[in-house]
């Protein structure tokens, strides 16, 4: 392990101290004042991650993606691949809910430039119907699809810096009703040397697009003809018409990132990571988080990894009933928190890692992302 300067120090001390302070308290008046568009966007699952690598490192993971799920967390992270690769991995959500998400990239250009491609989806299948008349159910069953695909094209403009663009369709299917929408995501990589140790900085927006409006069977209905009062009820012939609905924002959201490798060896690397995030439909959040990884072990092709995160969300230390306190207990107060490793296995042109995380996420429960990945 090399010296380290007092410059080092005090990077490392803005990586884990340097956080951005929120506030513990508001007045009334602050509360009042809160425009803050809570619950307002549509397609949740645009924030769901891609892989298990990224979901243990949090939103920070975006400064050092250099592999296939920088497809999702920074379209610039393909350009900085040294091969093609792809990734697959699964997500267990709530309530018996499951997201996907798979990856493939190319580099071509003699490596300068990369093209990937993205798909993941989320939703559940034949869910019973119940209404206020029905208690019991209707005997009529539902599902919900929603879907995300992708295409993004990267490149490296000198050895220190890169950037990408992605082009998606959103595509949401909420049982008879369904909807649609176009959105980018632009991401830029700065990458040098501080004292010796590679430090990286990122800038990510993601889900800049159109609102999601529907339509389908489910908003058709029959409009009666009302009677005009003081004359006889004319006859009924209800004209077909359909409910118009609310246009939905996406969940848009803008991160800046930052990591430093504090240990930078041949096989041993130890990268601490933060950043700061603005979303549309929250308050401003942050992350910080580090990542171990050791190669070539013994001096055989396999190695590990393991990682470790926490992501502040302001809306999760929301009370739903009285805004001005929080009703959240320590342990509740733990939503973000994510935990995860990885092992893999590299020879020559090949290679393949299998990656697992553990993400809390407070009242709704613990989940767990499992990913693998495979480059040649």
């Amino acid at each position: 392990m090399s010296h380290f300067s007092t410059r080092n120090l005090a990077l490392v001390a803005a990586l884990l101290g340097g956080i951005p302070a929120v506030s513990a308290a508001q007045t009334d008046d602050q509360i009042n004042q809160d425009n803050t568009g809570y619950g307002t966007t549509a397609a949740e699952f645009l924030l769901f991650g891609a892989g298990a690598r990224g979901t243990a490192l949090g939103t920070a993971f975006s400064a050092v993606a250099n592999d296939v799920s920088a497809l999702y967390y920074n379209p610039a992270g393909i350009a900085l691949m040294p091969r093609a690769g792809a990734m697959v991995g699964t997500y267990d959500y709530v309530a018996e809910t499951r997201y996907s998400w798979g990856g493939i990239a190319f580099p071509f250009s003699g490596g300068s430039r990369s093209v990937g491609i993205q798909v993941g989806t989320f939703g559940f299948r034949d869910q019973p119907v119940y209404t206020a008349e029905q208690p019991d159910g209707t005997g009529s069953v539902y599902s919900v699809s929603q879907t995300v695909a992708g295409i993004t094209f990267a490149q490296n403009f000198s050895d220190r810096f890169s950037a990408g663009i992605t082009g998606k369709g959103v595509f949401d299917n909420l049982g008879e009703a369904s909807g649609q929408a176009f959105a980018v995501d632009f991401g830029t990589n700065f990458h040098a040397q501080l004292s010796g140790h590679p430090i990286r900085f990122s800038f990510v927006v993601s889900n800049l697009g159109t609102n999601l409006s529907y339509s389908g069977s489910a908003l058709e209905t029959d409009a009666p003809r009302d009677s005009i009062p003081g004359e006889d009820p004319v006859p009924q012939n209800p004209q077909p018409s359909e409910f118009r609905t609310k246009d939905f924002p996406l969940p848009t959201i803008f991160r800046v990132g930052l990591a430093y490798d504090l240990i930078a060896g041949d096989n041993n690397r130890l990268t601490l990571l933060s950043d700061f995030n603005q979303p549309n439909n929250n308050a401003a959040g942050f992350s910080a988080g580090g990542e171990w990884m050791s190669q070539r072990l013994g001096g055989s092709p396999f190695g590990f990894a393991l990682r470790g995160s926490y992501s502040y969300a302001a809306a999760n230390n929301i009370d739903p009933v009285d805004p001005a306190t929080s009703a959240l207990s320590d342990e509740e107060n733990l939503q973000g928190l994510a935990l995860g490793g990885g092992l893999n296995y590299g020879t020559g042109n090949f290679n393949v890692g299998f990656d697992y995380a553990w993400k809390y996420l407070g009242v709704l429960g613990s989940t767990n992302f499992f990913s693998v990945t495979l480059g040649w």
